[in-house]
């Protein structure tokens, strides 16, 4: 039976790994930067590219190549190419796929870091990007110019939790003779495969939902088709941005456990977006597992199921919003998302603090807005936590408390 046929938990635990010759159960850790050869011909064979063995663990490692093949199998895609953080895969594909004077549209409310990259440092060498509000995907068939090398889109975003239709962008990229790449970070390969949507890439951040458990930075980029693979794996290659073998094996032993960490924490989400819709203390929410979510119906189409993540504002704006984040006994304030700990934040002055507040702003990012990863814990206790930290935002606060 073949892998691709059986279902996504049993290829959570066994794709990727092949057996090992002392008989391991699951991948060691290769924890050595070269391999020997049996003699100088094999040398040159692997050189020659005639043997798929070896040479070095910037170019290829076992350990590291079991998580790429696994992630390549759950994204329906060529094997992935496993980097040192997230930011090196997005780096790794802008750099493959963009040139001196080539043009990008973006998501706006994209990861900070990733339009950051692009605005603050591939702009010196000509790069120029559009950011737009791709929910609707005219905006992008608008911003597209004759120059325009790549579509590159976050969905869901973080942290304005916006759906972007990725068959239709993907539609609209293609005709104009470009690839498209989603960042699948939020969902991860568990909830939505954008190479089955028509995406040409597919790119995370492993530090998150695919690891799980906050103990290592990683990232990972999958290709839809050979050709594509070859622009890419070489630019890994000669950044040096490669993956680590002892935490590729820490993320191919957090990947096992995805499905059951992604259902269980996304569970405890919806009860937890219902109880802050509820709130009188809280002006709007966003999860996509609401049906009050504009894009809702949208990702019931192309995501298999709504995740963990939740973005609120309280009617006190900012100053409530610390009084929560200051008072949370459970979650812990700290960037990041994904893991098994439920982690809340605040995008404007952390995560997102480099772009402008007119940028924020055009992209949903507000002054006030919360960010909230939902973890494995009791919905029961989170919530009581939750509970209790509102109780703490000043009665002088705008209309917060009621």
């Amino acid at each position: 039976m073949k892998s691709k046929k059986q279902g996504i938990n049993t290829r959570l635990v066994h794709a990727g790994f092949h057996g090992d010759p002392t008989g391991a159960v699951t991948v060691p850790i290769y924890q050595t930067s070269t391999f020997a050869f049996r003699n100088a011909e094999h040398g040159a064979a692997l050189f020659g590219g005639a043997d798929d063995g070896y040479i070095y663990t910037r170019l290829g490692n076992p350990t590291i190549k079991a998580l790429e093949e696994c992630v390549g199998e759950l994204e329906n895609g060529q094997r992935g190419i496993a980097t040192s953080s997230g930011m090196g895969a997005v780096s790794i594909v802008y750099l493959a796929l963009l040139e001196k004077g080539a043009h990008l549209v973006s998501t706006a409310s994209v990861y900070g870091p990733s339009r950051g990259l692009v605005e603050k440092h591939l702009s010196r060498f000509g790069v120029e990007a559009t950011f737009v509000d791709t929910t609707d995907p005219a905006n992008v068939r608008k911003a597209l110019r004759p120059n325009t090398k790549m579509v590159y889109i976050e969905t869901p975003s973080n942290p304005a939790m916006q759906v972007t239709d990725v068959q239709a962008v993907a539609g609209i990229a293609h005709a104009h003779g470009c690839p498209l790449v989603v960042d699948n970070t939020f969902a991860s390969p568990y909830l939505q495969k954008p190479l089955d949507l028509g995406a040409d890439v597919a790119l995370h951040s492993v530090t998150k939902f695919i690891n799980g458990h906050a103990d290592i930075v990683g990232g990972i980029v999958v290709a839809k088709t050979e050709e594509m693979d070859r622009r890419l794996r070489p630019l890994m290659i000669a950044l040096g941005c490669n993956m680590d073998p002892h935490q590729a094996y820490l993320v191919y032993r957090g990947l096992k456990t995805l499905g059951i960490r992604i259902e269980r924490a996304q569970s405890g989400a919806l009860e937890i977006a219902r109880w802050l819709e509820a709130r009188p203390e809280v002006d709007w929410v966003r999860y996509i597992g609401l049906p009050s979510h504009p894009q809702h119906e949208l990702a019931k189409r192309q995501m298999s199921g709504f995740g963990t993540m939740i973005s609120f504002e309280l009617k006190g704006g900012l100053e409530a919003g610390r009084a929560v984040m200051d008072n949370v006994k459970l979650a812990t304030l700290a960037v990041s998302l994904g893991g098994v700990e439920t982690l809340i934040e605040h995008p404007a002055s952390m995560t997102h603090a480099g772009m402008s507040r007119e940028h924020r702003v055009e992209a949903g990012i507000t002054d006030g807005l919360v960010r909230y990863s939902t973890g494995i814990e009791d919905v029961e206790d989170l919530v009581a936590d939750l509970e209790q930290a509102f109780r703490a935002i000043p009665s002088t606060v705008g209309s917060a408390r009621v």
